[in-house]
């Protein structure tokens, strides 16, 4: 008994596994023929249902980009950097490591 409940099982799980691959080609084209004729009736923008901002009232409040009115001159001179800053964490180890020698 418990080999047939086992075949059935297999036999389950094998069709569920074919059919989901075969719908899922299926589902794939139909989603690019629509997404064609969305993208054709221009029903891919976010905003398409939506009514203008000019007809609510809303007024959009744009980023406006800092304008550079003058450049530096000064050239930048390189300073050698450590490629890590000495943090806390290495104190503590180093600390540790000490405590360690003593004892």
């Amino acid at each position: 008994m418990l080999r047939l409940t086992q075949i059935i099982r297999n036999l389950y799980l094998r069709l569920e596994g074919w059919l989901g691959v075969v719908f899922k080609n299926i589902l794939g084209v139909i989603r690019n023929v629509l997404g064609f004729f969305a993208r054709l009736f221009g029903f891919t923008k976010a905003e398409y249902f939506l009514e203008s901002d000019e007809s609510t009232g809303i007024n959009r409040n744009t980023v406006k980009e800092p304008k550079e009115s003058e450049q530096n001159k000064t050239p930048e001179t390189p300073t050698p950097n450590r490629r890590r800053p000495k943090g806390k964490m290495d104190d503590y180890y180093l600390n540790m490591a000490r405590d360690v020698k003593k004892s």
